[in-house]
């Protein structure tokens, strides 16, 4: 808290906005003293009220200046009031404008909380913005783009830009020290092995500055993997052999591919959720949980991750115990709302 209001403060130092208020307001208090001074039935009270409203209103009338000299004042008010206001209202006009095309150029600061920062906008960055807007549990969430670009790409809500490659500098200015998750995709401009080695980079630098953000990353060779697994990568995401496997199980299973891309869309009436083992069901067996999850919210579980980093096990054995700790990953229609 304090930081931010050091920021403010120096914000508005350098605009010259204290210097502007303070001569507003000695207007306010000199036109009041001496509207008191010349209008004998008028206290400085009354003074002050009488000089805001005429500032910031047409006036309500409830007060006006009988004597020559306080009409004098009064004209003075009004006149020199009117100009202050005006450069205040322009001044304020003209940095909001600024500060807007600073955040479309990708040259602003963030501090958000809990934010996904995507580094890199390649073919298919719109798509993973899109999608992410779509599930309601990202709908609102800040996303912090990363790019060698000049303006933001993106014209979804809460989508901000900051230009540059990703390094230190431009990690820290999208805040990654607070960050939930991080993307990193794949330069297209590149061949495969140096796109793959700036992913790799990448990753080496967010896991430098916080190493308890989610990172999921984008590769073009599976054997590449293993390094960008000893970068402590989260996850690793290899196109090409996702979509060998899709084709291959399109030719021997008809139509499988198109259910897997409707479980993977947030547009479709299913999806694939995480949620936490429910309480009652602590201890029990992975079995019980499916009926459990069945019954009670119409999800149809799949698989269970034993442990909130440990890797999903598709399918497992009925008898497997349940942990407090334990996920199931279910399809639903919505999130099921565990009690």
């Amino acid at each position: 808290m304090r930081k931010i209001w050091l920021r403010a403060w120096i914000f508005i130092e350098r605009e010259n906005l204290h210097r502007l208020s303070l001569l507003i307001l000695g207007l306010v208090f000199v036109s009041a003293i001496a509207l008191s001074a010349v209008e004998p039935d008028l206290s400085v009270a009354d003074g002050i009220w009488w000089s805001i409203v005429t500032l910031t209103t047409v006036g309500y009338g409830d007060i006006a200046p009988a004597t020559l000299l306080g009409r004098t004042v009064a004209t003075v008010n009004m006149l020199v009031g009117v100009g202050l206001l005006a450069i205040l209202s322009a001044t304020l006009a003209s940095l909001l404008v600024n500060l807007r095309l600073k955040e479309d150029r990708g040259m602003g600061d963030y501090s958000f909380r809990n934010h996904i920062i995507i580094c890199e906008w390649n073919g298919r960055t719109a798509s993973i913005v899109k999608e992410l807007r779509l599930a309601p549990q990202t709908e609102l969430t800040p996303i912090v783009i990363i790019a060698n670009l000049e303006h933001n790409p993106s014209r979804a809500e809460r989508v901000y830009l900051i230009q540059g490659n990703v390094n230190d500098d431009t990690l820290t200015r999208a805040n990654i020290k607070e960050a939930a998750t991080v993307l990193i995709l794949g330069d297209d401009r590149l061949e495969d092995v140096a796109r793959d080695a700036k992913v790799i980079l990448s990753t080496l630098t967010v896991e430098s500055l916080n190493q308890a953000v989610y990172t999921v990353v984008e590769l073009v060779d599976e054997t590449h993997a293993i390094t960008c697994r000893r970068a402590h990568a989260n996850e690793i995401i290899v196109g090409s052999e996702i979509t060998s496997m899709l084709m291959s199980q399109a030719a021997l299973n008809h139509g499988i591919s198109t259910v897997i891309s409707q479980l993977l869309t947030a547009e479709s009436d299913n999806q694939l959720y995480k949620v936490q083992v429910p309480k009652s069901k602590v201890g029990t067996s992975f079995l019980d949980a499916m009926v459990y999850m069945k019954e009670r919210y119409n999800s149809t579980v799949v698989a269970l991750q034993p442990g909130h980093q440990a890797e999903v096990l598709s399918n497992p054995p009925n008898d497997t115990l349940l942990g407090a700790e334990d996920y199931l990953i279910v399809i639903a229609k919505q999130h099921p709302q565990l009690q």
